[in-house]
């Protein structure tokens, strides 16, 4: 179905997707190559929201060189959107042009598209294939995809640890695990997420900021903190600068004081408590994916880490290993309590294994308890090849 001259284009097309890591939130990270005769002609990836989408800037690129966009190619890693948002949609924009052929990389999972705008395509006399390279779509844009299929974000959580799997030393002391190169890759995890989570715990530990600083990045994102008794600091640095988004248990006359201390310092706080009066933590996923959160990504201590897991609401955990042990005592990565056998156990898939520094980064993927075949895209998000 797919040349290898299709390859190569659509590989491009992925390039140029990523180079809207870190900006085109909420919307999806695309790429888009126009070929005529053999020559690219033009090339465009989707800008921040409410500017041009990839298949817009593409557009232009040609024409601002003086092409004719009639009976060319379009190599475009998600399917063109047939539906008015901030920007008209892409699919009318392609057919006015008069292509002569559109190949997607995948179907666009939002519903308001989802096939409709191949079939706008298809309807205008204009030959149409999907598919080619859709796993690495897919990954580019695993949490837009897991918003529009499932309403919340995709949920990655780091952890530093020893090789012995250890966080800290038993007196709290974690500063630093890993080296710096690992340092500055967990943060550049940290820039193309749509939100920063964080527990109170850690708050009080190591009163971090939980911005982005180790790369370049053109936004923050959101911060979000767990706090079911509204105990962070008024002064505590994760309040510093853009609202914080602090989740609560119930808001009762007690911790009215603490709101409006907090209120003050610009964080908006949503009473979300379960029933033992703690943070309902699925609903906070799905609050965030109301939000238009993407990916989710959370740096917290044992005890929530714990929480988030027995609460299934992680996807993937993101593990640096440094070459060190530090023994039992110390502080572990997560609060889990021992299956009775060992058929019990939390299984994973090793997505990736790579070498950063000193260190090791895995990212691992829980299997789904019902079904690991496929997810709502018909691609199994666990599966890849490993990388060393």
């Amino acid at each position: 179905m797919f040349s290898q001259t299709d390859f190569v284009h659509m590989e491009r097309a992925l390039a140029l997707a990523k180079r809207g890591m870190y900006t085109t939130d909420p919307n999806p990270r695309v790429g888009c190559v126009l070929v005529k005769h053999g020559e690219v002609i033009g090339e465009g990836f989707t800008q921040p929201a409410g500017q041009d989408h990839a298949e817009v800037r593409a557009l232009k690129d040609a024409r601002s060189r003086g092409h004719d966009l009639r009976g060319a190619t379009a190599y475009v890693t998600l399917e063109p959107c047939s539906h008015f948002g901030r920007t008209p949609p892409c699919a009318n924009a392609l057919i006015d042009a008069q292509v002569a052929r559109v190949v997607a990389a995948m179907e666009d999972p939002n519903p308001q598209v989802s096939g409709r705008g191949l079939k706008m395509l298809r309807d205008a006399g204009i030959e149409v294939r999907c598919g080619l390279l859709a796993q690495e779509a897919h990954e580019l844009n695993i949490g837009f995809v897991s918003r529009m299929t499932r309403g919340r974000p995709w949920v990655r959580m780091k952890v530093a640890a020893s090789l012995d799997g250890r966080t800290g030393l038993p007196s709290g002391v974690s500063q630093w695990i890993t080296g710096e190169a690992a340092r500055a890759d967990g943060h550049a995890w940290r820039a193309r997420a749509s939100a920063i989570l964080t527990g109170i715990g850690t708050v009080r530990e190591d009163d971090p900021r939980m911005t982005v600083r180790a790369v370049d990045t053109p936004r923050q994102p959101q911060r979000v903190l767990i706090d079911s008794q509204l105990d962070v600091p008024p002064d505590a640095q994760i309040l510093a600068g853009a609202p914080t988004l602090i989740f609560s248990g119930h808001l009762d006359a007690p911790l009215a004081e603490r709101a409006s201390a907090l209120r003050d310092r610009g964080a908006e706080i949503v009473p979300l408590p379960n029933a033992a009066g703690k943070v309902d933590l699925p609903a906070v996923l799905n609050v965030l994916g109301q939000r238009n959160v993407n990916e989710l990504h959370v740096e917290a201590g044992y005890k929530l880490n714990g929480s988030l897991l027995r609460e299934g609401c992680v996807d993937e955990l993101l593990v640096y290993l440094a070459p060190s042990l530090l023994g039992v005592d110390s502080m572990s990565m997560f609060n889990l309590h021992a299956p009775d056998t060992l058929e019990g156990r939390v299984k994973l898939n090793f997505h990736t294994i790579d070498r950063i520094g000193d260190d090791l980064r895995i990212l691992a993927r829980f299997v789904p308890a019902v079904s690991r075949d496929t997810d709502e895209t018909g691609i199994d998000p666990t599966s890849a090849p490993i990388s060393n």
